[in-house]
């Protein structure tokens, strides 16, 4: 009972919606920019927050709903509480249990890949978020954004992902770099696409692959097709529409990882 009494003595209360850690919070989770300004993003919900504990993420603040509640191995000095009205104003899930935290974006895993999966201009932050949450299942070394991505610190994504951005590695390079990067790795980069010269997936060898996957209504651009050394494809039956694109790199991963 005395712990859970100085924990909630270190809790501060919000009342109004000019307050500058509200707006901080609002600021944070609608723009990216401001977000790798800062270096910071927002996570929202008690199994986030557990997970980015465990995780050993850098928590900078949490925002409770009413009341405060006591989480094993959560240091943060910064927590605030808000009246449900307020912290529904401040969360950028609708109707959200709580809490509401910000969590600092770590710098780039270093190491040799082994291999990974690339995504080019995919730009539904749910999808990205999947992916990440599937990388990690299936133990694929990085996940690769080139083009214009879905900003993977945005809430959606982070929702999305199920707490894999605390730990997956996440790579940003230019369409040029991937295939330095192929190169210098020592892997084979191939292209996911729809055509008459890819290789069904189920007969190659990808435990040393970057596979790129482009998104539902453009696929990849013909400059990152061109850098390839190969194409694949995921069979399926005649008449079939093409699959998301989470979906897509779903089934790609489980192949690399076999």
């Amino acid at each position: 009972m005395e712990r859970d009494k100085n924990f909630k003595m270190n809790v501060e209360t919000i009342t109004s919606r000019k307050n500058k850690y509200i707006l901080r919070l609002r600021r944070l989770a609608a723009e990216a920019a401001f977000r790798r300004e800062e270096r910071e993003y927002v996570c929202d919900g008690m199994k986030l927050l557990k997970e980015a504990v465990e995780k050993g993420a850098e928590i900078r603040s949490v925002l409770w709903k009413e009341a405060p509640e006591s989480v094993e191995g959560l240091s943060c000095s910064r927590q605030y509480s808000a009246p449900a009205e307020l912290f529904d104003y401040a969360s950028p899930m609708k109707n959200s249990p709580g809490p509401v935290f910000t969590v600092a974006m770590e710098g780039g895993k270093e190491g040799r890949l082994g291999n990974a999966i690339a995504l080019e201009t995919l730009q539904d932050p749910g999808n990205v978020g999947t992916v990440l949450r599937t990388a990690k299942a299936l133990g694929i070394g990085a996940v690769i954004l080139t083009g214009d991505c879905a900003d993977i610190y945005s809430p959606k994504a982070v929702r999305s992902s199920m707490g894999a951005v605390f730990c997956q590695r996440v790579m940003y390079a230019s369409r040029r770099e991937l295939g330095e990067l192929a190169a210098r790795e020592g892997l084979k980069l191939y292209a996911a696409v729809l055509s008459d010269r890819a290789e069904d997936i189920r007969r190659l060898d990808l435990k040393k692959a970057i596979v790129c996957v482009g998104s539902e209504g453009r696929g990849l651009s013909r400059e990152l097709i061109e850098l390839c050394a190969g194409e694949v494809i995921i069979p399926m039956k005649p008449g079939s529409e093409s699959l998301n694109a989470a979906v897509a790199a779903a089934i790609i991963m489980w192949e690399m990882s076999r």
